[in-house]
């Protein structure tokens, strides 16, 4: 999978957790994902996907009332910060929690974080989710922006 990969079918929920699984490998402290679709269209499921790979604490869930999480690790890598920007106003709200404390030291995942997320980090992997409603078979894209991201493979 590189950075700017076509789109691929997650025919089910557990092939978007090993979608996340995969991702996981790519992944390093300091990188921001930014997870955008619409509802329903798996962004948690790729996360538990995502917090599966990287060996973090669970169980991963919306944190769409407490707005932000932290998931240590606990097989000595990067803390899992995740994020649900979908109650935020905009990026002052964002810029509210503090993430750039954490941004160095961790993998920061911003749900509904398109338009709002992107000035947390020069280097951003924005990974595009559509659901089917009739079949719930996912589509996914991914987008790599910055010079983190050029060349990856």
């Amino acid at each position: 999978m590189s950075a700017s990969a076509p789109p691929r079918v997650l025919a089910t929920p557990e092939d978007t957790r090993a979608f996340g699984e995969e991702l996981a490998a790519l992944l390093r402290a300091g990188d921001v994902v930014i997870l955008t679709g619409d509802l329903g269209a798996g962004k948690t499921t790729l996360t538990q996907g995502l917090a599966e790979g990287l060996g973090v604490r669970g169980p991963i869930t919306s944190p769409t009332f407490v707005i932000a999480r932290v998931h240590p690790s606990l097989v000595g890598g990067p803390a899992l910060v995740h994020v649900d920007a979908y109650r935020l106003g905009g990026f002052d709200e964002l810029d509210d929690l503090d993430l750039d404390a954490d941004l160095d030291a961790s993998i920061t995942v911003v749900e509904w974080g398109h338009g709002m997320a992107e000035s947390l980090s020069q280097d951003i992997l924005e990974v595009v989710l559509t659901a089917d409603p009739a079949t719930e078979v996912r589509t996914v894209r991914v987008h790599g922006r910055g010079p983190r991201w050029e060349g990856a493979a």
